[in-house]
C-alpha cells in the first residue's frame, strides 16, 4: 500500500491509499479519481514527505540525512542566487510575460514567477516549456 498527497486544479489537498504506484495511475488515466471537496476528475500528486521507519542505528541514519539534506540544500540557495542575479523578476504576471517573451522573439530575456497549475497547463498546451525550481528560503 502507498499513500499519496494528491490536489484537484481547484487547488483542494487531501490524502489517498493505493495498492501500488500504477494503481494510482491507472486510475487517474481512466478518470476514476475524484477531489473529496468538489469532485473534480482533474487529480495530480502533490508534494509529499517519504515515512521513514526506526532504523536500529537511527543516529547514523539522521546524521547522513542530515549531510544530504544540507549539501543539496547548499546547492538549491547557490541556484536561488544565480536565478536572482541572471533572470527579471516578474512575480505573478510570469504567464504573461512568458508569452509575450516566446511569441515575440525580439523581447527574448530569462524571467522567474509564479504561476498557477492551471496557467502552467495552459502554457503547456501552447508548447510552452517551464522549468520548476525548488525556491529555498535563505533564513532557514
Amino acid at each position: 500500500m502507498i499513500k499519496y498527497n494528491l490536489k484537484c486544479h481547484n487547488e483542494h489537498e487531501f490524502e489517498s491509499w493505493f495498492s501500488n504506484s500504477e494503481e494510482f495511475e491507472k486510475l487517474k488515466k481512466k478518470n476514476l479519481l475524484d477531489c473529496i471537496y468538489c469532485e473534480s476528475k482533474k487529480i495530480n500528486k502533490s508534494i509529499m514527505s517519504p515515512m521513514i521507519s526506526q532504523a536500529k542505528n537511527k543516529d547514523n541514519l539522521a546524521n547522513i540525512f542530515n549531510k544530504d539534506f544540507e549539501s543539496e540544500k547548499k546547492h538549491l540557495l547557490q541556484l536561488r542566487k544565480y536565478i536572482e542575479k541572471n533572470f527579471d523578476y516578474v512575480g505573478n504576471d510570469f504567464s504573461k510575460k512568458v508569452r509575450e517573451i516566446y511569441y515575440d522573439k525580439r523581447k527574448k530575456r530569462a524571467v522567474y514567477g509564479t504561476t498557477t497549475d492551471k496557467e502552467r497547463e495552459e502554457l503547456a498546451e501552447e508548447g510552452i516549456e517551464l522549468l520548476s525550481v525548488p525556491w529555498i528560503n535563505k533564513d532557514n
